[in-house]
């Protein structure tokens, strides 16, 4: 899904601190003591509303048109912004069979980089299926190496276009 831009109303609110609302998100309102971090929390708010819609699988709603915001009487109104959100990507779980000695090679390489297994797996998966040309870049390829114990694989075959890896 592409980007889609929500206008929010700033607000001043009591005791020099401001709020800010979204027409589209009638939940989703924010306040702090300076426009900045007023700002900051609209975004992260509207960020969160649309990552609860994606996991109920609702859809977006469509951004109202700033020319028809309607500002409440009694609304100490300073502007209308916009704030921009994209579709998440939301995770899905999957059973997978893998060999139990590959999946204790995983763990213990995404331990070293500081990743879980998730994680790892989606890196490689995410490289994999970007066409990464591992015989491109020689860290990479002795990365690939260090992983695969410096044994060619039926996956590695694959991935380098049946050119060896060694360990560097």
């Amino acid at each position: 899904m592409t980007r889609r831009f929500y206008p929010a109303v700033l607000e001043r609110g009591p005791k020099h601190s401001f709020g800010a609302w979204f027409p589209d998100f009638p939940d989703c309102v924010v306040g702090a003591t300076s426009q900045e971090e007023t700002l900051e929390r609209a975004q992260s708010a509207v960020a969160r509303e649309v990552v609860t819609l994606a996991e109920h699988e609702k859809p977006l709603p469509d951004p109202t048109p700033i020319e028809k915001i309607e500002i409440p009487q009694g609304c100490d109104f300073i502007a209308v912004i916009v704030v921009s959100v994209e579709w998440p990507d939301v995770s899905e779980r999957v059973n997978v069979y893998l060999p139990k000695q590959l999946i204790e090679r995983a763990d213990k390489r995404a331990s070293q980089l500081g990743m879980n297994r998730s994680s790892f797996f989606g890196l490689a998966l995410s490289s994999t299926l970007a066409g990464i040309d591992l015989n491109a870049d020689p860290g990479l390829r002795a990365a690939v190496a260090r992983l695969s114990g410096g044994k060619k694989s039926a996956l590695l075959t694959k991935l380098t276009g049946g050119k060896r890896i060694t360990k560097k």
